[in-house]
């Protein structure tokens, strides 16, 4: 397993070297790797979306020539950067094209940009996507042949890894999992991006804080009301610690989410099976840490386990990701480095 936090200096390290950039909405996560996806350095610096596309190119430049200063080497150690970024996109073309925490980014070239601004090749790909890979490759799935990461957070990305590959799709939109129908009604809930009925609709942060506060408003009773009214803001941290406290609504909240999350799971076995699924981004109710965390997981395998075909439910793993916050830039910087052995191999014979 790796881990930013878990650093090795360049005397344990073996080349060959990628750097990993990671874009979020708020902040962009930059860190250099080794050939088995340990971190020599890191460093995370604002977005700044404000300030254009174009000025954030130029500070990822600069972001990825410090990560290898402090690793003690220079740019033509690097073979290839990986950068991953949120919202849709052209991956072929490297655009980024509708980003919704990214707005004033809209239709930006933004891996040939940030190539020109660091003197080096740069792979492109979706971040859930990325922080699958980095999954995959040496966190919770490093042992898998397959799996599918959900990243729960204010929306649901996802990624699907089969034997190496990570499913992009024909138009850069494959493996997104958050939106996936798990209600065909009318008057299914109404998903951050317009459509009704998705995943992220009804197990996403966003919303858990929805549907607690309409429970809330049409009477259930709930220690969380008090906290609320006393100047509380309602958040999934505020719901889990009131359900770790006993309060049952907060408690019946997250194991509705979980049972979301169950179903979600089982559509991706009954289409992909793979070896196993990952939970991992910010909602994860404190992950194995937490007695609520272990009781989430326990709920989805539990859904899992009704709804799914016998040998898919009896045979493949379920359990929360293991690199945090540091999946994003460790596995984008894998796919520079899958995409760097693609290119040395030459075309097939």
């Amino acid at each position: 397993m790796s881990n930013a936090s878990e650093l090795i200096g360049l005397d344990k390290a073996k080349p060959p070297f990628f750097v990993g950039v990671d874009v979020g909405g708020t902040n962009i996560k930059v860190g250099l790797v080794d050939d088995e996806g340990r971190t020599l350095s890191h460093l995370s610096i604002r977005t700044l979306v404000d300030r254009g596309p174009e000025d954030g190119a130029e500070r990822m430049g600069q972001a990825v020539k410090e990560v290898i200063a402090a690793a003690g080497l220079r740019p033509a150690d690097i073979v290839r950067v990986g950068l991953g970024t949120p919202g849709t996109m052209d991956v072929p073309k490297g655009m980024l094209l509708e980003p919704v925490n990214l707005k004033s980014w809209r239709n930006f070239p933004i891996r040939d940009r940030v190539a020109f601004h660091v003197g080096l090749p740069v792979t492109y790909a979706n971040d859930a996507k990325s922080a699958a890979y980095g999954e995959y490759w040496v966190g919770s799935g490093r042992n898998l042949h397959s799996m599918v990461l959900f990243t729960l957070g204010t929306g649901i990305g996802g990624g699907i890894i089969i034997g190496d590959l990570l499913v992009v799709g024909e138009h850069s939109h494959g493996a997104e999992c958050g939106h996936m129908i798990v209600d065909y009604n009318d008057n299914a809930r109404v998903c951050g991006c317009g459509h009704r009925g998705h995943l992220e609709a009804y197990a996403s942060a966003t919303a858990v804080i929805k549907r607690t506060e309409e429970a809330l408003a049409a009477g259930r009773k709930s220690s969380l009301s008090a906290k609320i009214e006393a100047g509380a803001e309602l958040t999934p941290l505020l719901i889990a610690t009131e359900a770790e406290a006993g309060d049952t609504f907060a408690l019946e909240i997250v194991h509705d989410t979980a049972r979301y999350i169950g179903i979600g799971a089982v559509n991706m076995m009954h289409v992909i099976d793979p070896s196993g699924i990952v939970l991992g981004g910010a909602m994860t109710f404190g992950g194995h840490g937490t007695a609520l965390g272990r009781q989430f997981l326990a709920t989805v395998k539990e859904e899992v386990q009704r709804r799914a075909l016998p040998i898919p439910a009896a045979k493949t793993t379920i359990d929360f990701a293991t690199l945090g916050g540091d999946a994003g830039y460790i596995g984008v910087a894998g796919l520079a480095r899958q995409e760097n052995r693609r290119l040395s191999a030459g075309p097939p014979k």
